[in-house]
């Protein structure tokens, strides 16, 4: 049971990539972007994030309950999705 229970209040981080050399500033303003529908639909919880992988590689990042993420997915489009650890 508790395992089920788990797997319901999961966590998914959804990822934007971005390369090239303009990836960093890319990646920035994008999140800022994901930060405002954050608070536009009211999801929780409100995480998000840029990193920069190397100086041609850059993403961003939001994390969504399970629940809401096929809403945001099909609303937002991200490129790749993985379970959130925190």
């Amino acid at each position: 049971m508790e395992r089920s229970r788990n797997a319901m209040n999961r966590k998914i981080k959804l990822i934007w990539d971005f390369r090239g050399p303009a990836a960093a500033k890319t990646a920035e303003h994008h999140e800022k972007h994901l930060k405002e529908y954050l608070l536009l639909e009211d999801f929780e919880p409100k995480i998000t994030g840029h990193q920069v992988v190397n100086d041609m590689y850059c993403l961003a990042y939001m994390v969504v309950e399970e629940k809401d993420m096929l809403k945001v997915r099909d609303a937002l489009k991200p490129h790749r999705g993985e379970v959130y650890q925190e």
